[in-house]
This record gives C-alpha cells, sequence and structure tokens, in this order.
C-alpha cells in the first residue's frame, strides 16, 4: 500500500492542465483527492478519471478569490474526508499584455487570484495545522519566469516570483510547526494556458497551447509537472524545478542581470512580430 494512502490533498485549478494531472497522479498513489476550480462540468470529470485510478475525489466549484473561499474550501475538504494533508495552490492565469496596456480592474484581478487566493489559502490551511498540532505541506504552483521575467507576460511574472518569496518566507517560519512549504517552477507546458492568455488578450480565438517561438526542448506536458508534484509530496522540497537547464538559466540571469536584458530584448522583439503576422492574417480574412 502506498504511503500516502487516504491522505488528503486539496488542489485548486484543477480542472485542467497541471491541477488536473496533479489530482489524477495523486489519486493513482492512493491519495484522497479535493477538487477545486469554477467549472463544475469539468470538475465531475476531473474527479471520475481520480476515481478510475483508484483513488476517491469530491469537487468544489468555486472562484478561488471569492471573500470567505479559504475557509470554505477547506471545510468542504474536512466534511468530506475528515482531514486535510497537502495543499496544492495551483489556480492561476495569465494575459498577454503590456504593463502600461492593462487596466488596474485587470492587474488586481490577477493577483487576486494568482497570489492573494493562494496565499489565503496556505494561511488558513498553516492556522488549522498548528491549531491542531498536525503537520501538512503547504505548495504553490509558481512558474519559471517567477525567477525571471518575460515581456508582455510582467504581471503573471510578478505574480508568480510574489508567490516564490512567500513560500520562501513560509517555510522558514513555518518549520517548527512541522508544516513543509513548496514552490514549483514548471517551464511551459501544453495546457490551455496559453489558449485563454491569448483570448483574455484580445489575440482571437486561439488553439495554440504553446507560442510559436517556444523551442520543443523547453515544452513538457502536463503529467511530468503532475510526476514532479507527487514525489515533493513525498519528499518536500523548498523548490520544484522540471528542467535543470531553466533553473541554471534563472542562477546566470541573477549573476548576471545584463544576459537576462539581452534575451528580454530578443523576446521582446518576437512578441511584436508575432502581433504583426496576427494583423496581417486578420486583414487578409476581411
Amino acid at each position: 500500500m502506498s504511503a500516502f494512502a487516504n491522505r488528503v490533498v486539496v488542489v485548486t485549478g484543477a480542472s485542467s492542465g497541471i491541477g488536473a494531472a496533479t489530482a489524477r497522479a495523486c489519486a493513482a498513489s492512493g491519495m484522497r483527492v479535493v477538487l477545486v476550480a469554477r467549472r463544475a462540468d469539468r470538475l465531475r470529470k476531473v474527479a471520475d478519471a481520480c476515481e478510475d485510478a483508484g483513488g476517491k475525489a469530491h469537487a468544489l466549484a468555486i472562484d478561488v478569490a471569492a471573500a470567505g473561499a479559504s475557509e470554505e474550501i477547506l471545510a468542504h475538504a474536512v466534511s468530506a474526508f475528515g482531514r486535510v494533508d497537502v495543499v496544492f495552490a495551483n489556480a492561476g492565469y495569465g494575459t498577454r499584455a503590456g504593463l502600461i496596456d492593462m487596466s488596474e480592474r485587470d492587474l488586481r484581478a490577477m493577483f487576486d487570484v494568482n497570489f492573494f487566493a493562494a496565499l489565503s489559502l496556505c494561511r488558513a490551511a498553516a492556522r488549522r495545522w498548528i491549531a491542531a498540532g498536525q503537520p501538512g505541506h503547504l505548495i504553490m504552483s509558481s512558474s519559471c519566469i517567477g525567477k525571471f521575467p518575460l515581456a508582455y507576460h510582467g504581471a503573471y511574472c510578478a505574480t508568480k516570483a510574489s508567490q516564490a518569496m512567500a513560500c520562501a518566507a513560509l517555510r522558514a517560519e513555518l518549520q517548527s510547526h512541522r508544516i513543509a512549504v513548496s514552490s514549483v517552477h514548471p517551464i511551459t507546458t501544453k495546457t490551455e494556458f496559453f489558449v485563454e492568455s491569448d483570448r483574455r488578450s484580445g489575440a482571437g480565438d486561439s488553439t495554440t497551447e504553446v507560442p510559436d517561438h517556444a523551442p520543443s526542448f523547453l515544452v513538457q506536458s502536463p503529467e511530468r509537472v503532475a510526476a514532479a508534484v507527487v514525489r515533493c509530496m513525498h519528499r518536500p522540497v523548498p523548490e520544484v524545478w522540471t528542467s535543470s537547464l531553466v533553473r541554471l538559466s534563472a542562477a546566470l540571469f541573477t549573476a548576471w542581470p545584463w544576459l537576462l536584458h539581452q534575451v528580454l530584448d530578443r523576446q521582446a522583439v518576437m512578441e511584436r512580430d508575432q502581433d504583426e503576422r496576427r494583423l496581417r492574417a486578420d486583414s487578409a480574412k476581411r
């Protein structure tokens, strides 16, 4: 029997992508999974997949950024399974837009979902564990670009950098309570993230799961990220990286900022070229 049999994990953003893949992987390892997202129909399908994998799952359709959502999520988990052992705060979204072009409302909304909702859920879980004298594990789904930015994705990068910094501080603050804290730093992953990002930025009805300029060796499946997250649940580490090459790149960018800015300048040009190609294609259709 798995060492994780009957442990309870809460996964937000569980209706697709990394969240859904992680939920299925947790279920396959014997964990009981609480699935959290807004889309009830998709959550039901993921719950069925978890149970087909041999686990147990309960779904809660809720906006993680809504007032009182964190306590409602944890209360639901306790009601369904009696306890919570692990929280994987994965819900989040991005948009492709320049920082000066985003409205204040849109910028704050992204921080509300990506950062404040994740931190709220982790804080609420930690307080419950401390009060009960129970160990636990908090995990936030950050990103490799939480360590270095990309042009026209600055808002998303900022939310992910905030997650990474919060996790590092929480880990130090909570270690005496036997609460582990980890941040996850995936690279480009084949999910609907970029489809939704294009939709939010007004780039049309894109079906592209990865950017046109992303090299294949820097693209991975959500299942690869999920496997890394489950390994971290078994043996907690402060940071989970799914690409040694990108982790090394992040270290080099920190050591030599001029190198980062050279890469950023080139990436910004590619983004602008992509915009021009889209505009020409739209004009040709009209």
